[in-house]
């Protein structure tokens, strides 16, 4: 039996990829790809929870949780603004475009996390922060790197950049491949209309 890297994600409108794209173009330049990993901006995307390795039986499992808790709630819009760094700007590893969301958005991730703990997958130990993952800084780089990175988050001010409408909660799997991870939708549960 051949396990899947699976996570639940929502998924972001072309447009709003390359938004972000247009919008991060001078700090990707300035920290090139040799500091950063890069996502590449079809892969952007709202992440709600990560749950690893997935037997088939598992995915069924998921589905059925995600037909049952999504559609309790209605659909809401997400705004896309601001740029810095996880765990802080002073020690960067991955770096994130900001959502303001409301309250609702907080409230589905935490049933989704109790829906799958109870499936047994691990319940996340950190407090949901909404966001874009854009980049990864690589973990071999210097000291003069690593003030770079601190010197672009410094120069870089991203403003808003539009919203999008949370409509549905998708079951992704990741394949890592050569050229970087390739996303294969799953499943889609509907959120209520508005």
């Amino acid at each position: 039996m051949s396990l899947l890297r699976c996570f639940l994600a929502v998924e972001l409108p072309t447009p709003l990829q390359d938004s972000i794209q247009f919008a991060t173009a001078k700090v990707r330049s300035q920290l090139g790809s040799e500091l950063v990993r890069w996502v590449p901006t079809r892969n952007v995307h709202l992440t709600l929870k990560f749950l690893g390795d997935t037997s088939p039986s598992g995915v069924e499992l998921i589905q059925a949780a995600l037909r049952a808790e999504v559609p309790q709630y209605r659909s809401f819009e997400v705004l896309m603004k601001g740029f810095g760094a996880f765990p802080s700007s002073r020690k960067p590893r991955v770096l994130w475009v900001g959502l303001v969301a409301p309250a609702s958005l907080a409230s589905l991730q935490h049933e989704l996390d109790v829906a799958t703990a109870r499936l047994g997958y691990s319940s996340e130990e950190r407090v949901f922060s909404p966001h874009l993952t854009i980049g990864r800084v690589r973990q071999s780089i210097s000291a003069a790197g690593l003030q770079q990175i601190r010197d672009g988050l410094q120069q870089t001010s991203i403003g808003e950049l539009g919203s999008f409408r949370v409509d549905s909660v998708h079951l992704y799997k990741s394949e890592l491949q050569p050229a970087g991870s390739v996303y294969t939708k799953l499943f889609s549960a509907q959120l209520a209309e508005a």
